[in-house]
């Protein structure tokens, strides 16, 4: 971990503490410690039924929204019923001045969305759930930790070779960014890994990282049919966007020769099996 997050995680948990003399208490994870009460799905938060924060996501690192279960209290299941609050630290003071929600309406349902003139980059916020001024919930973070990417667009494939034989070809796939992401001014940096697999079997083999927007497929076997997914991240980050939409590969009738021989791939683009059920 880079020194710099050790300070920031160091001062979240201490700003959490600093929020509870101003009437706020800071929320509660069960046993986990104060420093890991953070948007991290695999901590979550106490199964109370109380309405709870599921995820916060940025797109692009220019905007973000933060999502939350309305739990199993009916009486606040009600439209306005629930309320967030966001405080950010600037030039590393908090400012203790809760400010509500700027918009519930653009990302969804249950949910806040924080435009450009509200996100700021390296910046921590907390943010906080609350009903009739009582706490619900409470989360920490910096826009870099929650980004996301959406799937890239507009998959495609060319043949590139087909084999002597007549069994195997070679294709090239190719793909765009997402429109959201800003990669010609370099805001957002993404790399990408490529699923493809037979379809109707199980396991997808597996290529990536990649830093362009195509890559060729080796010795695919003429009478099969294929399918092909693409997904993205940031740079150096763990979180994909969901996967592109499937692009389907479907080779045009051949006359195969009768010599067989086995798939290959090649050497310098190996491709590793995972578990569709994963």
């Amino acid at each position: 971990m880079d020194l710099w997050r050790v300070f920031l995680t160091l001062a979240l948990a201490v700003s959490i503490d600093a929020f509870s003399g101003n009437g706020v208490k800071p929320a509660t994870l069960g046993r986990v410690p104060p420093i890991l009460q953070r948007i991290n799905p695999s901590l979550g938060t106490s199964s109370s039924g109380k309405p709870q924060f599921t995820k916060c996501r940025s797109p692009e690192l220019e905007t973000f929204s933060c999502y939350w279960t309305e739990g199993d209290y009916h009486d606040l299941k009600i439209p306005g019923s629930i309320q967030l609050f966001y405080a950010r630290r600037i030039a590393h003071e908090w400012n203790q001045e809760w400010k509500e929600c700027p918009d519930y309406v653009s990302a969804g349902e249950n949910s806040c969305y924080f435009n450009s003139s509200y996100t700021s980059i390296w910046i921590p916020y907390c943010i906080k759930l609350t009903t009739n001024g009582d706490l619900l919930d409470q989360k920490c973070f910096t826009v870099d930790e929650i980004v996301q990417p959406d799937p890239p667009i507009g998959l495609n494939w060319t043949l590139l070779n087909i084999s002597l034989t007549g069994i195997h070809g070679d294709i090239q796939v190719r793909w765009q960014p997402p429109p959201s992401a800003d990669i010609r001014k370099g805001w957002i940096i993404l790399e990408y890994e490529v699923q493809f697999k037979e379809i109707n079997e199980t396991k997808w083999k597996v290529t990536g990282p990649l830093w362009s927007t195509s890559v060729p497929l080796y010795s695919l076997r003429l009478e099969k049919e294929y399918e092909v997914r693409v997904r993205s991240r940031q740079r150096n980050f763990e979180k994909f966007s969901d996967f592109s939409e499937v692009l389907y590969i479907t080779f045009p009738q051949m006359s195969a020769l009768t010599c067989e021989e086995g798939p290959k791939f090649n050497s310098q683009n190996p491709h590793q099996e995972i578990d569709n059920h994963l």
